[in-house]
């Protein structure tokens, strides 16, 4: 079998696997595969009832296509591709959105930092990259961050970006009844949860990506943070209001560099991402 790109690099996916929600992806979703693909030959596809074509777009690919009759959510897919994965003996997944915001060359940095930390869920993070932002959108991800950091208990660079590296630790606490998130709270949910159980998180700086052929982004600022809001001050209320987490949380979260920084493109022009400014930037 000819390697992959990555396996002629060094570096093991020996027990990855890739994971891809997908709702109405027929844009981005073959050219998004064939690049996953390229990294890692364990790729799944999570069908969630798409009507516009989207798993013919794979019908000739080595992916494993698992697929929802009727649209459930980004939560319902990533706990499908989750169950199928863990049943397959997966060390961990790496999850990446289908529009194509998230580009599978940046996998590999993702990887090889899980494979130094292999306790820690690894995230892509995008917020250095303010200029390619919409703005609601990106103070939202700032608030978001804000909160969900105070909630875990550390600081957290990017809590909204669906680019993560998921340990099996962590996908079984996912799966467990404690996280019972839907939709795009699920996510945020993961990281609360996890890290209540000694898994945080680490950064790697990866481009934002706003492709103009994908689709107009599922994620609704007001309703989706709003939803985020109910669940994180649910938990909250449940610690106490958690001080100690809200004063630990204060601190910068360290992003590691990323692909292009490696190649000598400088793409990270924040080192850091400090909650403390989550409001004011």
């Amino acid at each position: 079998m000819i390697a992959t790109r990555t396996e002629q690099s060094g570096l093991s996916w020996g027990g990855v696997w890739i994971v891809i929600p997908a709702f109405d992806e027929a844009r981005t979703i073959r050219a998004l595969a064939q690049d996953a693909l390229a990294h890692c030959p364990r790729v799944i596809v999570v069908d969630d009832g798409s009507s516009d074509g989207t798993a013919a777009q794979l019908r000739d690919l080595p992916v494993t296509l698992l697929t929802h009759e009727v649209n459930q959510g980004k939560a319902a897919s990533l706990r499908t591709a989750f169950a199928h994965a863990l049943a397959q003996d997966a060390r961990c997944v790496v999850a990446l959105d289908g529009d194509g915001q998230h580009d599978p060359a940046d996998a590999p940095e993702l990887l090889a930092a899980w494979q130094r930390h292999p306790e820690k869920i690894v995230i892509g993070s995008r917020l250095h990259d303010r200029a390619q932002f919409p703005p609601a959108r990106y103070h939202a991800n700032r608030l978001a961050c804000f909160v969900i950091s105070w909630t875990a208990g550390h600081p957290i660079a990017d809590s909204q970006s669906g680019f993560r590296v998921y340990p099996r630790e962590v996908i079984r606490i996912a799966l467990g009844e404690c996280v019972r998130g839907t939709r795009f709270t699920f996510e945020s949910e993961i990281l609360i949860e996890a890290a209540q159980r000694g898994h945080s998180t680490l950064a790697v700086a990866i481009p934002g990506r706003y492709p103009p052929n994908a689709r107009p982004s599922h994620f609704r600022p007001v309703v989706d943070f709003a939803r985020i809001a109910v669940m994180v001050a649910g938990r909250l209320l449940r610690q106490g209001m958690a001080p100690s987490g809200l004063w630990r949380s204060l601190k910068p979260a360290t992003v590691l560099p990323g692909r292009s920084a490696a190649a000598g493109v400088p793409n990270l022009p924040e080192a850091r991402c400090d909650a403390r400014n989550a409001l004011t930037r």
